[in-house]
């Protein structure tokens, strides 16, 4: 009879889960409650666990709410873990837009206030007079760089027709000119050189530094926003799965300090970022292009090299057509009369440190960044062991990881053996950054080639 009670009790111990085999989850309830869970409900000893969903289901420290809330942790752990590995390259994208965007800004000031300063002391009255020439002029610039829809070839040709009928009638001014004979002039100008080469070659120097500016400045916006975007990661219910399986189905086998396997975090990041290594190739492409324009930027459409001398060249051309008056106005008079300016001084310019060398040498660093995500996670000490260990988690329990690593892109995952991914149904939202970057791309190789291509910002 005394054998009776004491089956009954021990039936008992064991259902609650306290029997002489049953481990203490004291570890598993100490790192939950570090992750800031409440630990109502946690058990003190392992229990069965058929009522796991994705961790093992043989005895654990979890129950069904720890192992969810979990699963949403390790989402918040992905985010965050991209987010912070993302870091740099979105503050340098950051960053450089407004350095460079400043440094541009002022320098269209500086010159504007040189070329102001200067007339204001060559020409005196007859420039204050009619400065507003040079105030659109100026701000025509600035409103192409900044994005607006403005043709700098046609902008430009209407500055020196302007120009040419404000100086000639300063210089005849014995004759009251009407609106058609003035008109005519211009018309003639191409012919008669009124300014000699100066207004070719200012065209040809200020659209080329212009354009490859106004391009690099927008790269360096759209390289922002793509890098934004594709640091917030679209987690599917199979990479939560791995996810959690990954980072918290040790607590549930009463291993918390145990960190998962180098290779088999690999394999893990590699599936749920899939999507973000494919956007690489056309990134490549575009921070090749991106250098191609700095190296422009730099060298041959150098926009100090344009800006800073622009003053003395405007000057220079007005002297010509001074020098020339006699001559211009006996060729204009047949199929369509003389007088004076002053000594010419040379102009002080100040050359500011070019922000396009520091950024060249961040962009440089820029590239393979989103194949190499699962590689530069996963080598961060708190997240996995190095590939030859096994003491780590390797999905299910303590030791070595043996699957290979899979290679990187959606295609590729078809051979994971730790991430369930449809190959055939590509993230429509990194898509569109792959075609933001490759209407950029384009546009910049055309900058590289001193042309403009006016289309829609990709940004819009």
């Amino acid at each position: 009879m005394l054998g009776i009670p004491f089956v009954l009790c021990t039936l008992v111990l064991v259902a609650l889960g306290a029997d002489a085999t049953s481990r203490s989850c004291g570890d598993v309830r100490h790192a939950y409650a570090a992750k800031g869970f409440a630990l109502a409900g946690a058990p003190q000893h392992e229990i069965a666990g058929e009522h796991l969903r994705v961790c093992s289901q043989g005895y654990t420290c979890c129950t069904l709410e720890m192992e969810e809330r979990l699963s949403d942790q390790s989402k918040m752990d992905l985010q965050s873990l991209l987010e912070e590995t993302s870091s740099t390259l979105r503050s340098t994208f950051t960053s450089r837009h407004k350095k460079f965007d400043e440094f541009f800004l002022e320098l269209l000031d500086n010159s504007e206030k040189s070329l102001n300063d200067m007339f204001v002391r060559t020409y005196g009255k007859l420039y204050t007079h009619n400065s507003e020439i040079f105030e659109d002029l100026f701000s025509e610039l600035k409103r192409y760089y900044t994005g607006g829809n403005v043709n700098l070839e046609e902008m430009l040709n209407d500055f020196w027709s302007r120009l040419l009928e404000r100086v000639f009638q300063l210089l005849n001014s014995q004759y009251t000119f009407g609106d058609d004979y003035l008109e005519c002039i211009s018309k003639y100008a191409d012919q008669l050189k009124p300014f000699g080469d100066a207004p070719h070659k200012l065209k040809a120097q200020v659209t080329r530094a212009f354009v490859a500016a106004r391009t690099f400045v927008q790269g360096l916006m759209v390289g922002r926003e793509v890098a934004n975007r594709v640091s917030k990661v679209n987690i599917s219910p199979a990479c939560s799965k791995a996810l959690t399986r990954l980072m918290y189905c040790p607590y549930c086998a009463g291993l918390p300090e145990l960190r998962p396997c180098g290779n088999y975090c690999r394999n893990v990041l590699k599936g749920c970022l899939a999507n973000q290594a494919d956007l690489d190739p056309e990134w490549n492409l575009f921070i090749d292009a991106m250098l191609l324009v700095a190296d422009r930027l730099e060298g041959p459409f150098n926009i100090e090299a344009v800006m800073e001398p622009l003053d003395v060249k405007i000057s220079e051309a007005i002297m010509t057509l001074q020098d020339n008056s006699m001559q211009v106005s006996a060729k204009v008079t047949p199929p369509c009369l003389h007088p004076s300016l002053q000594h010419h001084p040379t102009s002080t310019h100040r050359y500011n440190h070019h922000p396009v060398i520091d950024i060249k040498e961040k962009l440089k660093k820029a590239k393979r960044f989103w194949s190499a995500l699962p590689e530069d996670m996963c080598t961060q000490e708190r997240v996995s062991t190095p590939p030859e260990s096994e003491q780590c988690w390797n999905s299910h329990t303590k030791g070595r990881y043996f699957p290979e690593v899979v290679k990187d892109g959606l295609t590729s995952q078809l051979s994971n053996p730790e991430v369930e991914v449809d190959i055939t149904r590509p993230d429509t939202f990194i898509r569109q950054q792959i075609m933001a970057l490759r209407v950029m791309t384009n546009k910049l190789r055309s900058a590289y080639n001193g042309n403009d291509i006016l289309f829609p910002d990709s940004s819009e």
